[in-house]
């Protein structure tokens, strides 16, 4: 170190160590100072948290729509793309309010795609059991009578032959197929225009004149009679029994509600081209709910 002429050595010591002492401690300071300060910096920030509910949370289970657990089972259907409750009615060999109310649907027009509904009746209770045999009374034991262990005796004490077991009653005989089948007329006077195709025409077409009456094909009751059933305009279903039921679309009138019982060749419906190319009437005959060619049952012409 290099010292000026015109200090001694004495000021020397006396006044350099004075800028070094604060300068040190200037130092040592702020270094106190930011060690405290990044410090106090690091216990203070909390630790980071891993959020692992959307892991190991069980996934909510999807709401089951009505009826799901008869999925499959019989007397059971369930809603596809494009249905109503109409349709499957109709595909049922149903009334659609029966349909409603089997299903408890307070809007007939609200089904959902996978929703299963109950197409055939409900079951019914059987009549009440028989009541159970009365106990024997207290202290007297019942002996079990077998049937034909008992002999008839003459009163002159000679043996008899034991009586024979009753027979059994015949089963009955199983009722016929056809029991259900009836005899159907033309529902319209016009000429046939289309046939009968499983695929594409699920009944025949009957060509007419706006106006031209439409009778009911055989005796049976109104099931349905609205406008509900897109492709079939205005439409009348009749159930004749347990097994066939009639459908007339595209009519321009309907002169019977439903429940309604009709007789065979009463007027039902005016002619039209409700949701149709051209005046005509679509009539339909269905064999437990599957449509069947009409022109095998109604009389040749």
């Amino acid at each position: 170190m290099t010292v000026s002429s015109g200090t001694s050595v004495a000021e020397f010591r006396h006044a350099a160590p004075q800028p070094f002492n604060r300068l040190t401690m200037l130092a040592v300071c702020a270094s106190l100072v930011l060690t405290v300060g990044c410090s106090t910096r690091r216990v203070s920030q909390p630790a980071p948290v891993e959020d692992r509910a959307g892991v190991s949370a069980t996934p909510p289970a999807v709401a089951q729509l009505p009826g799901a657990e008869n999925a499959g089972k019989p007397g059971f259907y369930t809603v596809r793309p494009g249905d109503t409750l109409f349709r499957i009615a109709l595909e049922s060999g149903q009334s659609p309010r029966d349909l409603q109310a089997w299903n408890s649907l307070s809007n007939p027009n609200l089904i959902e795609i996978g929703q299963v509904l109950r197409v055939v009746p409900p079951v019914v209770a059987s009549a009440a059991m028989p009541p159970a045999a009365s106990a024997p009374a207290k202290g007297v034991t019942a002996t079990p009578v077998v049937p034909g262990a008992v002999a008839a005796r003459p009163l002159d004490g000679t043996a008899a032959t034991p009586a024979p077991a009753p027979t059994p009653p015949a089963a009955s005989a199983p009722a016929s197929a056809g029991a259900d089948d009836i005899t159907f007329l033309w529902p319209a006077q016009g000429q046939v225009i289309a046939n009968f195709d499983e695929a594409k025409n699920k009944g025949i077409s009957i060509a007419g004149r706006i106006g031209d009456t439409v009778s009911a094909a055989a005796d049976g009751r109104v099931v349905y009679a609205g406008a509900g059933l897109r492709g079939y305009g205005n439409l009348i279903i009749l159930k004749h029994n347990n097994t066939y039921l009639t459908a007339y679309a595209h009519n321009q009138a309907l002169l019977v509600r439903e429940d309604q019982a009709v007789r065979q060749g009463q007027k039902i419906a005016e002619m039209g081209s409700s949701d149709a190319d051209r005046v005509k009437l679509h009539f339909e005959v269905r064999r437990q709910g599957k449509p069947v060619d009409p022109l095998s049952f109604l009389p040749k012409r």
